[in-house]
């Protein structure tokens, strides 16, 4: 009988197994290979049991073999040969000459192309996807299509933003045969026969007992960044319910992290929450603590390429299905700007900056959020005469354009030095449907001006037909919301090449914020593109803590 170095068991409910004991040396193996163990930890030890777990203690039992009973050996030897296959026949999916076995009901002229129907066939197999292809490719298709593919996936709900409701109907009901409705209150109503229903996330958190009954057979969540912050919100109660009683879950957005990285952790949790384990192995594996209760990926591709490998997220770039346009070209303009109304709140700036710094716990958190506040707001009505003279230009040289801020008293301005273009408003003070009316207004031709919040229409479609300028008329700390508005207008059916203009500033809260960009973005990246070599440069202890230096920095030389 050879030597064995430890026990191995089932719990009793079968989803975790127990290592009771090990060898000391096997104890530390065990812990580099499962870094959710604490290195403090000494046995029993548990793990989940699941493909993935099963398939790494099988590999190490092959050095360090441990006593298990043969019903459970039999159930381990079972996940690891189920992982193989399962392996195989997604790589078989994927590879270019697929040729998909099924069919789905379109509409008379419409299609799926070929990478569409891969994602469709994954999501069959594995019954929870997130997809991240880059923005254009057609992900409302995708769903759509699965819909129709896949019987067991009706009736199906949809998540999705406020302003993007009415499209999901009608894209759905433009590609396929689907009857939708669209959700009109957040309480229950008796619903009408249809196969679709979509909700505003704004509406879920009162559809809670409804969730329950498992009347959805699946769910998409259009844009679930909007989740990030987990179940701890109503919303996000009410989506973990959802979830929990459909069969199959499907995620799209091409920027599933706007801030941190440990935001997938919580957006997988509706997902798929065995993907990425518990929160504390989660944090053990891949997190470092950063302060302020936020945390950094240690190895954002580890991270991405980790979720390709179990073919939870599936994306692909527009050279990936020959689809590549352009390049999107995103030009830094360094523009005037009225420099008395940034004196004006120097004081002010310098104050809370050095009480950011000097007060209680609590005052330092508030100190800093007034000064981003106050002085991002300052910083855009600065330059809002100059970004509004820019769009001018732009207009006058025949161009229509997408212009992009945050600050209703950067509107007000904007609206006031081009009120002879008539631009159409499509921000947050917008309800749904005056947003649809100002972007009819924007397609027909009525006005060449669309102004739009930074964080308002993630995901709509149709720009690309009428625009390819978009002007940053003002900055947001995240890198994945710049990302979302090109990408309104960088999508399937755009003719002419984008281009991006970041009007910026060399004073206020534009030089840090264009500091902080940089870092972000290589983490998120990393990520959702694992491949593509982005580095991060260092690491992001927190975004106000650039704005405050800045101003501490600008006392000390005026000393």
């Amino acid at each position: 009988m050879s030597r064995t170095y430890g026990s191995l068991s089932l719990s009793p409910d079968q989803s975790q197994w127990i290592i009771g004991r090990a060898e000391p040396h096997v104890s530390i193996r065990l812990k580099q290979i499962f870094p959710s163990i604490p290195k403090a930890a000494v046995p029993p030890y548990r793990l989940p049991h699941n493909l993935v777990t099963d398939t790494d203690l099988d590999w190490f039992m092959q050095r360090y073999p441990l006593d298990v009973s043969e019903v459970d050996r039999a159930a381990l030897s079972s996940g690891h040969q189920e992982f193989l296959q399962r392996q195989a026949e997604m790589e078989r999916i994927l590879m270019p000459d697929y040729a998909p076995n099924g069919g789905a009901q379109l509409r008379e002229g419409q299609q799926l192309r070929l990478y569409q129907w891969q994602a469709i066939e994954v999501l069959r197999r594995r019954h929870r996807l997130l997809l991240g292809d880059e923005g254009g490719l057609g992900k409302t298709y995708t769903a759509a299509g699965f819909m129709v593919a896949e019987p067991g996936a009706l009736p199906a709900a949809v998540v999705c933003d406020a302003h993007m409701q009415r499209q999901w109907k009608e894209k759905i009901e433009a590609f396929t045969h689907l009857r939708v409705h669209l959700i009109k209150k957040g309480s229950p109503y008796a619903l009408p026969p249809a196969d679709v229903y979509v909700y505003r996330i704004s509406q879920v958190a009162g559809w809670s007992d409804i969730f329950a009954t498992g009347f959805f057979k699946s769910v998409t969540y259009d844009e679930p960044q909007s989740l990030r912050t987990g179940a701890s919100t109503a919303k996000g109660a009410a989506c973990k319910v959802l979830s929990a009683n459909t069969t199959y879950h499907l995620g799209l957005t091409a920027t599933p992290i706007y801030n941190y990285g440990d935001e997938m952790w919580h957006i997988m949790q509706f997902i798929d929450d065995a993907a990425l384990g518990q929160w504390p192995e989660f944090e053990r594996e891949w997190c470092d603590a950063i302060g302020n209760g936020k945390y950094r990926i240690k190895d954002p591709k580890a991270l991405g390429t980790y979720l390709r490998e179990q073919y939870v997220m599936l994306r692909r770039l527009k050279s990936d299905v020959g689809q590549q346009l352009p390049k999107v070209s995103r030009i830094v303009e360094h523009i005037d700007y009225d420099e008395k109304t940034v004196s004006a709140v120097e004081d002010l700036a310098r104050a809370l900056a050095i009480k950011a710094t000097t007060a209680s716990f609590v005052e330092r958190g508030n100190a800093a959020r007034e000064l981003d506040i106050m002085m991002r707001q300052t910083t855009g009505v600065a330059k809002a005469r100059t970004v509004a003279a820019f769009a001018r230009m732009m207009v006058e040289a025949g161009e229509s354009v997408v212009l992009w801020g945050w600050h209703r008293e950067v509107y007000e301005i904007w609206n006031r030095e081009l009120a002879d273009l008539k631009p159409a408003m499509y921000t947050g003070s917008e309800t749904a449907g005056k947003k649809e009316a100002a972007k009819s207004r924007f397609l027909n031709g009525e006005t060449d001006i669309l102004i739009m919040s930074l964080r308002s229409g993630a995901g709509v479609d149709g720009l690309q037909h009428r625009c390819c300028t978009g002007i940053f008329g003002e900055l947001d700390w995240s890198p994945g919301i710049h990302q979302q508005c090109i990408w309104r207008l960088d999508r399937e059916g755009q003719t002419s090449p984008v281009t991006a203009f970041f009007l910026v500033t060399d004073d206020g809260s534009d030089p840090p914020i264009m500091d902080v960009l940089g870092i972000k973005a290589s983490e998120a990246q990393s990520i959702v593109d694992p491949y593509l070599g982005v580095e991060v440069k260092e690491n992001d202890t927190s975004h106000l803590r650039r704005l405050v230096e800045r101003y501490l920095d600008r006392k000390k030389g005026a000393a």
